[in-house]
């Protein structure tokens, strides 16, 4: 008599049975032991590990990951914090500033301090400037045509910018400090409440510390806050 040949043997599809697993996630209650006999690749390295031991791997990594993104959103946290600490302080000492030139001078003296911003410049139209019974001091100085035409050209239709400035543009914009050998680079924004006051510029000798891809709302801001205070009334406007 000829025995038969034996059926072939079958292997279930492992996605089948993930599939499977997937629809009886309470398969292994009453099953602990099958647990510990699984073996698993290791995370880290070469061989099989328990699903037990993998589990623990796989929980203590997404801890770390968990506890190193919470510092970074407590180092953000912190600096935002320390960001608006000082940007009060500027705003205070802005609003404190009795004229003009204490107006220019308490700005100077914040940025450089509080924002590593080493020069600055505060350009007026005559109409501001006019009204004063002396000659503004710097960083403060009156616009003339020439000076006009070089901001507006910098900005480029735009109402702030960071850009590059070259030797001869620092002379220009910022004629009471010093010139770098090779120019730097600046944060400009226009200065306007209903008419043009004049223009802020925020500059640094280094070529890079001013980007052109670099967001300017913070120069707007305080552009805007100087605009408002130098359109204030002075005591000579009252009399």
């Amino acid at each position: 008599m000829t025995r038969a040949a034996p059926e072939p043997r079958k292997t279930l599809d492992p996605d089948v049975v993930a599939q499977w697993l997937a629809r009886h996630p309470d398969f292994f209650v009453g099953r602990e032991g099958l647990l510990q006999q699984l073996r698993v690749p290791h995370p880290e390295a070469r061989g099989a590990t328990s699903l037990l031991e993998r589990l623990v791997a796989d929980l203590r990594s997404r801890a770390e990951h968990a506890e190193g993104r919470l510092e970074q959103l407590l180092d953000s946290a912190r600096h935002n914090e320390a960001q608006y600490r000082r940007t009060r302080e500027l705003i205070l000492a802005l609003l404190e500033a009795e004229d003009g030139d204490a107006l220019g001078q308490a700005l100077a003296t914040q940025l450089s301090e509080h924002f590593q911003t080493p020069a600055v410049a505060l350009w007026c139209s005559s109409a501001l400037t006019d009204r004063e019974a002396h000659p503004p001091q710097p960083p403060r100085h009156v616009l003339d045509d020439h000076t006009t035409q070089r901001l507006s050209c910098l900005l480029d239709n735009r109402t702030s910018r960071c850009t590059r400035l070259t030797r001869s543009d620092w002379q220009r914009l910022l004629p009471h400090v010093p010139a770098p050998e090779k120019g730097g680079s600046c944060a400009l924004t226009r200065l306007a409440v209903g008419e043009p006051l004049g223009y802020l510029v925020l500059a640094s000798p280094a070529p890079d510390h001013f980007r052109a891809s670099m967001d300017t709302l913070f120069t707007e801001y305080v552009g805007d806050v100087v605009a408002r205070l130098l359109a204030r009334p002075t005591p000579s406007d009252h009399g």
